[in-house]
């Protein structure tokens, strides 16, 4: 329980900690009275589904840019920012239904705004976490942060309920509204107080691009990606026909809320013993807790009573938590600080953007076999994923995620500053063939280190007259890019480059960079040479030629 607290021990987390759990209040809040005044304005089921879908929708849209706006700016005021579209929202919700001139499609609209300032506040609030506690706590802040949302989820429906009898849907607006002005003010005064970071300049479309060549070409990140995708597709299925299921079990509205209620509780559960689940399981938390998952689900569609279904939903509640909090934090650490947000923009998407789709797969079993058979269908799918699929992805315990770092020592000479791209860098190798197999193994490694920090295309040639002759070659966009691919070699990544010019035989590697050349405005190549020059003896990158 000590380590699970930790984080709460730094005042800048436990502040923004403690305002967040009244913001996601205030979200459940504004998603039971925007249903409900939906529901009374239209009498319609499928303007009320909309309603519930306009907070995620535009996630599915916006998530990449979002994730590339979080780190080609300072995620604090991306915060800010993105906090205060959703309270203006929550605001003008109020105040047209206090007026009396709120109409479907404006509720709607609103909605779909708010949504907008959810996407963007999503990769750049979980980008967020590794800045404000040390890197053996990034794993219990995480939890944490499922504990605030666990215990809004507990309380904030049973209490929009009742601000909607006592004093209708316009307070509950009002009060969200509210809500978002403690995050602000934190997240304000964390701004004044810690360092601005550098951020790289290059347009969205190359900083989405840089972040989707990330995580294809970081196997262990595409790996974690893989699992929480086949876990939304499979878990979905407890929570969407969840009402169904109450029905079979013979409960009304009340059982409903009461299974909602035993899952949220065993959620807190989970959220608080994360830390020694993981410590105990080791590299098996991720199958175990899948798998655990899995037969809580498959339980839940087998039990012919309320009470039974209580205690499977119990249990999902707590391996729910231990396998999105050790997934999100796994995917948060294995994240270089550079393309974090657009990192956890992905895993979002691998996530929350996968649910939907999970949601429809569940619905269409159930009208076909009942939502009985439904739970038992997934549930038994993610027992496959846990206890089969998921070792098979070999993610490590999160004690050995080996997290990017960068040598402090290492110099960031000035450069000389041009425009100009493609740029085409090749290296020249001379490679003994009784260890060519050897450089090829290790030229796996590079390639991947060339394209996950930002080349958009590698190849290796081997010379026709002399196959001991090998010639890489790799692309960037431009000048200012390759610039940036130096500066994101981490440690890791050197020590593959320096295995790799330990293979070469003949007088050492040498690279040549070639620039798209503007004829009308030529550089100053000679000072350019020279600058550069610099970065390749500094970072470990092979001489220049």
């Amino acid at each position: 329980m000590t380590t699970t607290v930790a984080p709460l021990r730094i005042r800048r987390f436990r502040t923004l900690w403690l305002a967040s759990i009244f913001s996601n209040v205030g979200s459940f809040l504004q998603a039971v009275a925007a249903s409900w005044l939906m529901l009374e304005l239209t009498d319609s089921a499928t303007w009320v589904g909309l309603m519930a879908a306009s907070a995620t929708l535009p996630l599915l849209f916006l998530a990449l840019a979002a994730g590339a706006v979080a780190d080609m700016f300072d995620r604090r005021w991306v915060l800010v920012a993105a906090q205060s579209v959703m309270g203006a929202s929550a605001a003008a919700m109020a105040i047209l239904t206090a007026t009396e001139r709120i109409t479907p499609g404006i509720l709607l609209t609103l909605g779909l705004m708010l949504g907008v300032g959810l996407a963007f506040n999503l990769p750049a609030w979980q980008a967020t976490v590794p800045d404000l506690v040390p890197r053996g706590m990034v794993a219990s802040a995480v939890a944490l942060n499922s504990v605030a949302f666990n215990v809004a989820r507990a309380v904030g429906p049973a209490l929009g309920g009742l601000i909607i009898v006592v004093s209708g849907p316009e307070v509950a607006f009002g009060l969200n509204a509210l809500s978002y002005l403690g995050v602000i003010t934190v997240l304000i005064a964390l701004a004044r107080v810690m360092p601005t970071p550098d951020r790289e300049e290059t347009s969205m479309v190359n900083a989405i691009a840089l972040g989707v060549r990330f995580a294809r070409f970081t196997p262990q990140f595409r790996r974690v990606l893989n699992l929480a995708a086949m876990f939304a597709l499979t878990s979905a299925v407890v929570q969407s026909i969840l009402p169904n299921r109450t029905e079979e079990l013979g409960g009304g509205a009340g059982a409903f809320g009461l299974l909602l209620g035993a899952m949220g509780l065993g959620a807190l559960g989970g959220g608080f013993s994360r830390h020694a689940v993981t410590e105990r399981l080791g590299r098996s938390t991720l199958p175990v807790a899948v798998g655990l998952f899995g037969l809580s689900t498959t339980a839940l569609g087998l039990v012919n009573s309320l009470e039974l279904a209580i205690v499977t939903l119990l249990l999902a509640g707590f391996t729910w938590v231990w396998v999105l909090a050790t997934l999100n934090a796994t995917a948060q650490l294995m994240s270089p600080e550079w393309v974090r947000g657009r990192a956890m923009s992905l895993y979002t998407l691998s996530f929350v953007g996968v649910l939907p789709l999970g949601s429809i797969l569940a619905g269409w079993i159930a009208d076909r076999i009942g939502a009985d058979g439904a739970n038992v269908v997934l549930g038994l799918a993610a027992v496959v994923v846990g206890f089969v699929v998921a070792p098979l992805l070999r993610i490590p315990p999160l004690g050995d995620v080996k997290t990017p770092e960068f040598d402090e020592d290492r110099s960031q000479p000035d450069h000389v500053v041009t425009v100009g791209g493609p740029v085409m860098v090749t290296t020249n190798w001379t490679v003994d063939h009784n260890r060519l197999d050897a450089f090829l193994e290790v030229m796996k490694e590079v390639r991947l280190v060339r394209l996950s920090t930002g080349a958009y295309r590698w190849r290796l040639y081997r010379d026709a007259s002399d196959p001991h002759q090998l010639t890489e070659l790799f692309l960037t966009v431009s000048w200012e890019e390759h610039l940036a691919q130096h500066r994101r070699i981490d440690d890791a990544s050197a020590a593959v480059l320096r295995r790799a010019r330990a293979l070469d035989v003949g007088d050492g590697p040498t690279t040549t960079h070639r620039i798209a050349v503007d004829v009308e405005h030529p550089d100053n190549w000679d000072e350019l040479h020279d600058a550069h020059a610099e970065y390749h003896q500094s970072d470990g990158s092979v001489p220049l030629g």
